[in-house]
């Protein structure tokens, strides 16, 4: 079985297992369905962005980043986003004004950070595409995913009853920012599985951070921009 799929299959079962915690402290009361569809929704951005696993012919130019399976799974997004209803799924500039100081707070200290990392950690010479690619696609992709339709599903399966410093934060902020740190820590190869624990923390953590900073103004719109940031500055400063 190739590589990928196995990946996927990890992933997806990590995912799963998550979930079957999250329903015994819940004690049963899960909305299956939702549950299912996120596994479902993650398998199918998952071949989405790979392209197929490299059976989708798709070029846009010459180029060593993955754009058309970034494309591909953004389109996807939209899609399910617009089926769930877009401003649900954060897709809306306007944000919570109520949330918004605490959120423009915690924006400016991780863009402290990253700045202070990127500093700290000086990066080779710029390559136009490589900055074009992490200045656009890797916010739009993965906060539109992870921070958008898929944490709208898992927060219907499983709720949202706790807040935390004023805003709703449950098991599908947890599993959704787990599944986004397994998506860059696990892996398969030589017939068997890899995993980083050091990825995990390092994406997961940051990850959950931009959980917070979507539900406490309702929008996308800062989590994109603090990720596309965080990943351009190492390539700028």
């Amino acid at each position: 079985m190739p590589d990928a799929i196995m990946a996927l299959g990890g992933w997806l079962g990590a995912t799963a297992a998550m979930g079957l915690v999250a329903a015994l402290a819940l004690r049963g009361k899960v909305k299956w369905g939702w549950f299912l569809g996120a596994l479902v929704l993650m398998a199918a951005y998952d071949a989405l962005l790979t392209r197929g696993y490299g059976h989708i012919p798709l070029q846009f130019w010459p180029s060593d980043r993955n754009w058309e399976g970034k494309a591909l799974a953004i389109g996807l997004s939209l899609t399910v986003a617009l089926m769930l209803g877009a401003e649900r799924c954060g897709l809306t500039l306007k944000q919570d004004r109520k949330g918004l100081k605490g959120a423009l707070i915690l924006s400016g200290a991780l863009l402290a950070l990253f700045l202070g990392l990127a500093l700290r950690f000086p990066t080779p010479p710029l390559d136009a595409d490589e900055l074009a690619f992490q200045l656009t696609m890797p916010g739009l992709d993965e906060e539109l995913f992870y921070r958008g339709v898929l944490l709208l599903m898992l927060n219907e399966a499983f709720a949202r009853p706790l807040r935390l410093l004023g805003a709703p934060m449950g098991w599908g902020a947890l599993i959704s920012s787990v599944a986004f740190g397994l998506a860059h820590a696990l892996g398969y190869s030589d017939g068997a599985f890899t995993f980083d624990a050091m990825t995990l923390l390092l994406t997961g953590g940051p990850a959950l951070l931009l959980v917070w900073v979507r539900e406490k103004t309702g929008s996308l719109l800062l989590p994109v921009l603090l990720h596309n940031f965080a990943n351009a500055v190492f390539l700028i400063v």
